[in-house]
């Protein structure tokens, strides 16, 4: 796998490109608005996959856990159409206890198209809400902006 497949993390900003498909618009040709945050999960997912955190380890690991969206504040700024590129690009804010905030832009070119700050929980098997695995922390940290 490439890290181009995944984005790239440059100055503790994370960058992953998709092309809006047909797929992605509704009956007036315009990306839906719930595959922006669709897009922005990706976009957080791979960050975190570039850092060695992988969804799928985690749960299947010892001691199963899992992300879950605790907070969002989002911002519809633009629209965009089939075959256009977008950006997304994320930054890790902080993180304490069981708790991770980022926020992501999304960005047609130049045009910023949507916004969202996001605050995260890391739940346990249980679904109990957990503190970071010292591992996982040190990770995010060096990438905290």
């Amino acid at each position: 796998m490439t890290s181009d497949l995944s984005g790239i993390i440059k100055q503790k900003t994370h960058f992953f490109q998709i092309r809006v498909f047909y797929e992605d618009t509704d009956f007036t040709g315009i990306v839906y608005h719930a595959n922006y945050l669709k897009f922005a999960e990706r976009g957080r997912t791979n960050f975190l996959r570039l850092l060695g955190i992988s969804h799928s380890e985690l749960i299947s690991s010892n001691e199963p856990k899992h992300f879950v969206v605790y907070k969002m504040n989002s911002k519809f700024l633009g629209t965009s159409t089939i075959d256009d590129i977008l950006e997304v690009k994320s930054i890790f804010i902080g993180i304490k206890g069981v708790r991770l905030k980022i926020d992501q832009d999304i960005y047609k070119g130049e045009k910023k198209v949507f916004s969202t700050n996001i605050e995260f929980a890391l739940l346990d098997k249980n679904a109990k809400p957990m503190k970071f695995p010292d591992d996982m922390k040190l990770k995010i940290k060096k990438y905290l902006n």
